[in-house]
């Protein structure tokens, strides 16, 4: 193939596989399967490869993720991205109406008010409509480079949908990005399971995501943006109104805030903030208040700016429901991957109407900075109306010396010491061996998205490893049938049934047996990727980082995290061990080509009447199919 062919057609790829991406993110009326589409993005990254010349930033292959970076670029604002000036009364609001009245000598002005998302700002920059780079708002004036990491987001145009022409020779976008509420409990799902420590709200899972130095791990944890002004414009037609630009922002293929409205005065804003107020809780998104904007762009830029926000705009904050309670006690629990987390025992209380017994204190530093003592007095509420959170404590209610909490120096469980790591807030057991570990690993591996082993629960896998008849994930191939027959309230028919569900579970596929090793970072989907690809466990355990992460979905971290799991002494005795007790390392699912169901992701919901859920996915990746938890 010629140059020239190749050219021909890589265009017409790009313009293929962007008219399908529109489809599929912003129309929701996909015309082809996943597999199709994933043929086509193969092509096109093969012609990419073959001919390195004709890759260009705006190409849809660099949505996937790229190398990973070794820091974030520091860039300079051009305009400084400013905060809003705050307000969570209506008073302050028609305060803000009078001083634009008295300032522009207006008896009357016309407002945007629109929804204000709880994300993490980001400024969009494109020359002749091709995105050149993407910029966190950091301190205002300066921020991060995060271009590689935005391009992943599908909503975000590498290509302006317009003529070059009609486009200013620099446009700056600046918006919001976002993770929605079912993809943030998905992330904390996950990380609940790796015993990790969990994201306290959306917007931190965003900022945590977007700081991430490998641009592939970010595109799987599916951020989304939302577009609200501007900043530099160079060139090109521009518009008289905030109003023309939001419609132009969406013909240029930018998604933008969906509730939104032109206010003639500020009894039209009030009137809003309480219409949005009793929808915002069905939204699949946070949101934290309306953002009202003087409409007119030669009135925005007469009222100018304070040093730090704009004179012509204003956030109302709805306040979060918080109620007080009683911090009647701090536990600390021991996840699987040995960190240790505070949980706060209150006194029993309702907010945004469910009752609220614990809450999150995150980690010792959030204990320090709240000052929190057991009896104390303190505020709760639900933080993105998610996660019951301690937000204050009232000092001023403490009564006679409570005694300053002081986190563990030694594991509460195991009593091995505990250490901190340089790089992050949480405190971890040092031993690998601690009971609570090891009774996360054998929940983790006995659970039916794993090995399934039937009557392995879990009072009955804490007084195995209590009585030490479980030290690693083999021991539970070598239990003695009489020690455990004979143990209270275990009896002959339960052993005969958890026994019978041991041997069944040797027999299980290989996915299910990498995800129930518990490696980290290898959840589900890549432990099916993994066995598709590699056939036995000795083959994986073989695999150097650069063959693992040769597959599409699996990127250095994860690579790293496994070649890590397989370079253990102790992993690589107990999958010895695993072997020997005759765990099978090699059944792979077999995958008919070309079914109906063949690239589809596919989402079972309801009750089924001939299958259970499980039996319903296994068949569905028997025939090609990618079994889904949620639509996306």
């Amino acid at each position: 193939m010629t140059r020239t062919e190749a050219q021909k057609i890589i265009t017409k790829l790009r313009k293929e596989i962007e008219k399908h991406n529109r489809l599929y993110y912003e129309e929701a009326r996909p015309e082809i399967s996943d597999f199709e589409f994933d043929i086509l993005m193969k092509q096109l990254v093969d012609l990419e490869t073959k001919f390195p010349d004709l890759l260009t930033p705006d190409s849809p292959s660099q949505r996937v993720g790229g190398a990973p970076l070794k820091s974030f670029k520091t860039v300079t604002h051009k305009i400084p991205m400013m905060s809003l000036d705050n307000t969570y009364s209506l008073e302050e609001v028609r305060d803000f109406d009078e001083r634009v009245k008295k300032n522009l000598n207006k008896s009357e002005i016309e407002y945007w008010a629109e929804e204000k998302i709880d994300g993490v700002s980001i400024s969009l920059h494109y020359e002749k409509g091709v995105l050149a780079y993407a910029v966190t708002r950091g301190d205002g004036k300066h921020g991060d480079d995060v271009t590689e990491n935005i391009k992943t987001i599908r909503n975000v145009p590498l290509k302006l949908m317009a003529e070059s022409g009609k486009l200013p020779a620099h446009l700056e976008v600046r918006g919001e990005i976002y993770i929605s509420r079912k993809q943030f409990e998905a992330i904390n799902r996950q990380k609940e399971k790796e015993g990790e420590e969990l994201f306290a709200n959306p917007r931190n899972a965003c900022a945590g995501t977007l700081k991430q130095l490998d641009p592939k791990e970010v595109a799987r944890r599916k951020l989304d943006i939302f577009v609200h002004g501007f900043g530099v414009v160079e060139g090109g037609k521009f518009f008289k109104t905030h109003s023309e630009v939001v419609e132009w922002f969406k013909v240029l293929g930018f998604k933008i805030i969906p509730n939104h409205k032109l206010c003639r005065n500020v009894e039209e804003i009030q009137e809003f903030i309480e219409q949005f107020s009793r929808r915002r809780e069905n939204l699949g998104y946070e949101t934290d208040g309306l953002v009202v904007k003087v409409n007119p762009l030669d009135q925005q830029k007469a009222l100018g700016a304070t040093s730090k926000s704009p004179r012509w705009a204003i956030a109302y904050k709805y306040p979060a429901e918080q109620k007080e309670t009683v911090l009647e006690d701090i536990l600390i629990q021991v996840g699987r991957t040995g960190v240790l987390t505070p949980v706060a025992v209150l006194k029993p209380v309702s907010v945004s109407g469910t009752t609220v017994s614990r809450a999150s204190l995150h980690n010792a530093d959030e204990i320090e900075r709240l000052d929190a003592r057991i009896g104390d007095h303190v505020m709760i509420e639900k933080s993105g109306e998610i996660i019951p959170k301690v937000i204050k404590v009232l000092s001023e209610k403490r009564k006679g010396a409570l005694k300053k909490f002081h986190f563990p120096e030694k594991c509460p469980v195991c009593g091995s010491k505990v250490e901190k790591n340089e790089e992050e807030v949480a405190i971890c057991c040092v031993n690998a061996s601690c009971p609570a570990q090891l009774k996360g690993h054998v929940r983790h591996y006995a659970q039916r998205d794993a090995m399934d082993i039937e009557g392995l629960g879990a009072v009955w896998i804490e007084q195995f490893v209590d009585k030490g008849l479980i030290k690693d994930l083999s021991d539970i191939y070598h239990l003695d049938f009489e020690t455990i027959k004979n143990l209270e309230r275990m009896g002959e028919k339960s052993t005969e049934n958890l026994f019978k569900g041991i041997e069944e579970s040797k027999t299980r596929s290989l996915y299910r047996l990498i995800f129930g090793l518990g490696i980290s970072d290898v959840g589900e989907r890549s432990a099916y990727l993994l066995a598709q690809h590699f056939k036995t466990l000795k083959k994986i355990q073989d695999a150097s980082e650069d063959e693992l992460t040769s597959l599409r979905e699996i990127g250095p971290n994860t690579a790293k995290s496994i070649r890590g799991f397989f370079s253990e002494p102790a992993n690589l005795k107990m999958i010895e061990r695993l072997r020997k007790a005759g765990v099978r390392f090699d059944i792979v699912e077999k995958v008919k080509a070309a079914t109906p169901f063949s690239g589809k992701t596919v989402v079972i919901t309801g009750t089924l009447e001939k299958y259970e859920r499980k039996q319903a996915e296994a068949l569905i990746r028997g025939l090609g199919g990618h079994p889904s938890g949620s639509i996306s």
